[in-house]
């Protein structure tokens, strides 16, 4: 960890962006508390040389929740730098502790799930619980259910490896959905069983987004060293690696890996190559490419970033420019094996469609006759995949799906930064435009991959919401309840 002190890489990166200026018009109409914030205390210092305290960069990067939409990664890269510092320093208080441990809350909750709902129910014994879990008293929680998906696994034998002649998954479930909405997990598994895809359930830690998000540091990287070496050997023995979630998705193909094409041991790798083939850029990024898909046989279109052109001109060419270095957030990690991770992970809406597109995936029965409004997250746009579930429910007969929310869009919870007393009005304000631009649509269903839109759509509209995999499992169900009606096999 830097000596340097919090408050010095806080105001570093304050004068970096006030001094570049991009993000006060671009992110004019973005729903972001952070840079706002910035320019208020840059102007203040260039018109009134006021220089910003301790308190005000401490609160300034606590306001940012990592949804990626700033153009300048190495800026995402030295926010956490200086919110990891302040914790070093500092320390995180108890209940932010508690509320970023998803997996202990959902275990807590989960252990006597009726006695926690009927609490929950019960005021003003709900509110002084959320207080003890550190949660803003008027935070809706949704119901935490009866059968915990672990239980569920078990009896069905996913949590063991099995022999299988075609696509093999390991399934990343996350903790929102495998500790509070278990029937999006279930139903991925349908879907993916229902296209002949044999589903396995592997130990797994928490993603790490929530950690990463408060600043603790230690705590972030002992899950994702976890998560690397169960997820390699998934990979090493023909897995893909698919999540319903797109902010684990987004840890694990983006955040995760972000700068390991620049660390030593990969460039090291790559001038290996270059040297038996004369330094041909093609026949590099050809032989990166099949040890790419040396293990399942495919590999994601992230893996395509580690082979780019320019990519291996910029580690061939300037190894010792001072640019190009592996300064990523987890750059202290195996190098390959974040690059192994992030190229065989997929978003659940993704590897569906990459299916599709191979003639692979079954065709849905129809559609109910609702009008679907289809929100796509902040952290799936990250990616770069486009909306592939928007193109997955289209195809389906009866849709009628209507994208909504504009291009910075954003539903404002920020992970758990929207459970916490003190962020929990700053949320709701950030959320406002989406929420009334969903109203306008006035539909029967909202539809989102993100878990945690799904609170702070419930939280704020009345309208229900749903996964798209649960909208296809139940197509799924339709049709064949259909065929064997017909008596179709």
């Amino acid at each position: 960890m830097t000596t340097t002190a919090p408050e010095a890489l806080a105001h570093r990166v304050m004068t970096i962006c006030a001094d570049c200026g991009q993000c006060r018009e671009m992110l004019a109409d973005a729903p972001c508390p952070y840079f706002p914030r910035l320019f208020t205390l840059s102007d203040r210092v260039r018109k009134h040389s006021e220089k910003p305290s301790s308190q005000d960069l401490k609160g300034l990067v606590d306001l940012c929740n990592a949804c990626g939409q700033c153009p300048c990664q190495s800026i995402q890269v030295q926010i956490r730098q200086a919110k990891d510092a302040f914790v070093d320093r500092d320390g995180l208080p108890l209940r932010v502790r508690l509320v970023e441990d998803v997996q202990l809350v959902g275990r807590l909750c989960g252990t006597f799930p009726e006695l926690t709902n009927f609490l929950l129910r019960t005021e003003p014994v709900a509110r002084l619980l959320k207080q003890a879990l550190g949660v803003h008293g008027e935070r809706k929680l949704p119901a935490f259910p009866i059968e915990r998906f672990d239980a569920w696994v078990r009896a069905k034998g996913l949590d063991r490896t099995r022999e299988s002649p075609g696509r093999k998954v390991a399934y990343f479930v996350g903790c929102t959905a495998r500790y509070m909405f278990p029937e999006v997990a279930k139903a991925t598994v349908a879907v993916l069983e229902a296209n002949g895809v044999s589903v396995h359930v592997p130990e797994q830690q928490c993603c790490g987004m929530p950690t990463y998000l408060e600043g603790d540091r230690y705590r972030t990287f002992k899950l994702a060293e976890s998560n690397l070496t169960v997820l390699q050997r998934c990979i090493e023995a023909g897995y893909d690696i698919v999540t319903a979630c797109p902010t684990c998705s987004f840890a694990l193909k983006s955040v995760l890996a972000r700068g390991a094409q620049y660390s030593p041991d990969w460039r090291r790798h790559v001038t290996d190559i270059a040297a038996a083939v004369n330094g041909d850029t093609g026949e590099i990024s050809d032989q990166l490419a099949i040890e790419a898909k040396s293990h399942t046989g495919r590999a994601n279109a992230t893996s395509e970033d580690f082979r780019k052109p320019w990519v291996i001109n910029q580690i061939l060419g300037r190894r010792y420019s001072g640019e190009a270095h592996d300064e990523g957030y987890f750059a202290a990690l195996d190098a390959e094996l974040r690059i192994l991770v992030a190229s065989h992970t997929w978003e659940l809406g993704e590897y569906l469609r990459d299916m599709n597109r191979d003639g692979h995936l079954k065709p849905a029965g129809a559609l109910p006759p609702e009008r679907l409004a289809y929100f796509p997250p902040c952290h799936l746009r990250e990616q770069g995949i486009g909306q592939p579930w928007a193109e997955i429910l289209a195809e389906a007969p009866g849709a009628e799906i209507d994208t909504v929310g504009d291009i910075n869009d954003c539903c404002g919870l920020g992970g758990v930064m929207g459970f916490k007393t003190g962020f929990h009005d700053v949320s709701l304000a950030m959320g406002a435009g989406l929420m009334q631009r969903t109203r306008a649509k006035a539909p029967d269903r909202i539809v989102t991959e993100c878990l945690g839109c799904r609170l702070q759509f419930t939280q704020m509209l009345d309208y229900p919401v749903s996964h798209p995999v649960e909208v296809l499992a139940e197509a799924y169900r339709v049709g064949a309840e259909a065929s064997v009606e017909a008596g179709r096999p």
